[in-house]
């Protein structure tokens, strides 16, 4: 029996090592008995990838492995690796983080894998601004993970409260269909979202309910006239048709009425083929379940090294590694470490973990400026 409400495994059983696979509980049941527990170095890589993932998650791992009697290096949160690169080394006795590897691999690759592909969505939309909307579509629990992992991958804004408010970062959103139903009237709940909400909120009206968007477009203008910040456009897939020629068609009507200031902000199914595609007519997007939903970093961990000997199983390479970096090129090399010869470029590898005690912190806000960095470097 359990004593949590919702589906969620306790902070203490992670911590404890409990929520990991039962092979590895029996590996430990296995070594001890036989009196084995070698000196390793293991490492954390991607075998394949497409293109590049962006490491996000070392807060949370590095929370997991406090208190441990081992060393860890890792790239710094934001940061663009490639294939085959040991993003994370772990060395001590494997006995003291054995159990730990499922959920070190649970945090980075689905955090990594919902800043990866934020990244790439951001990197689509260049200057144009991108809203995380995407928590409804995950376990409500993950919020504050979806929205760090969102903002690490470049996006500009997040809409869950409680995610928000655990990365300290305030929402942003417009109106729901709801309220427009509710309230029998486009005008009607446009005039009382304008009455109502205070004067620091975007009054970014939705127009696309009843009527087809030039029609709404027109009537937000009308109604809320120099007060009207944008409109947003939500349409769904059934009713889109020539999407860009929709979205052209009230920039139009806008423009011709005065309203040339008026933003226009859209959402609904966005992914990468659909922004590389508006984003010279729009202002913004709303990006919801293509980053929350993110297909996870395939991510493993495996021993290269142990009592100071090169090792590895198949289809990976041997021996503790580092990487260094030539940034202006986005080049990186793979070498031994420690390395026989003086190398150009800087190590991404870093201790965050010493004997247990954490080095570092980290920052969201300054993964996110390394992020962007790497994105216009790229």
């Amino acid at each position: 029996m359990r004593d949590n409400i919702f589906m969620i495994v306790s902070d203490e059983e992670i911590k404890n090592g409990m929520a990991t696979d039962v092979y590895f509980l029996r590996t430990e049941e296995i070594l001890k008995k036989k009196g084995i527990n070698l000196q390793v170095v293991a490492e954390v890589t991607a075998s394949s990838l497409d293109g590049w993932g962006v490491l996000c998650g070392l807060e949370d791992v590095s929370k997991l492995l406090e208190g441990l009697p081992i060393d860890v290096y890792a790239m710094d949160e934001g940061c663009v690796f490639y294939e085959r690169e040991p993003v994370l080394r772990i060395e001590g006795k494997y006995l003291d983080f054995a159990r730990y590897e499922t959920s070190i691999l649970g945090f980075l690759c689905q955090e990594s894998g919902i800043a990866t592909k934020a990244a790439k969505i951001k990197y689509a939309a260049q200057d144009k601004n991108v809203i995380s909307f995407g928590t409804r579509r995950q376990h409500p629990a993950l919020a504050a993970v979806v929205e760090r992992s969102a903002m690490i991958g470049g996006m500009d804004g997040i809409s869950n409260v409680a995610g928000g408010k655990m990365i300290g970062i305030v929402p942003a959103g417009t109106i729901p269909h709801a309220l427009i139903i509710a309230m029998r009237d486009q005008r009607e709940a446009w005039k009382a979202f304008d009455e109502l909400m205070p004067a620091d909120v975007m009054r970014t009206m939705l127009i696309d309910t009843y009527y087809d968007e030039k029609t709404e477009a027109i009537a937000a203008a009308d109604t809320l006239k120099e007060r009207l910040d944008a409109v947003r456009l939500d349409t769904p897939s059934s009713r889109k048709g020539n999407f860009k020629e929709i979205i052209r068609e009230v920039r139009w009507e806008l423009d011709i009425r005065g309203y040339e200031d008026v933003g226009i902000f859209v959402s609904g199914g966005m992914d990468e083929e659909d922004i590389y595609e508006l984003r010279d007519v729009v202002n913004g997007f709303g990006v919801g379940s293509c980053v929350a939903g993110a297909k996870p970093i395939d991510l493993a961990l495996d021993i290269v090294e142990m009592d100071g000997k090169p090792c590895a199983k198949r289809g990976k390479y041997g021996g503790k590694k580092q990487v260094y970096r030539k940034w202006e090129e986005m080049e990186d090399k793979i070498v031994l470490s420690p390395q026989k010869e003086e190398m150009k470029g800087d190590p991404l590898l870093k201790p965050i973990i010493k004997d247990g005690k954490v080095l570092r912190k980290f920052p969201m806000k300054e993964a996110r400026k390394l992020l962007l960095k790497e994105l216009d470097l790229l």
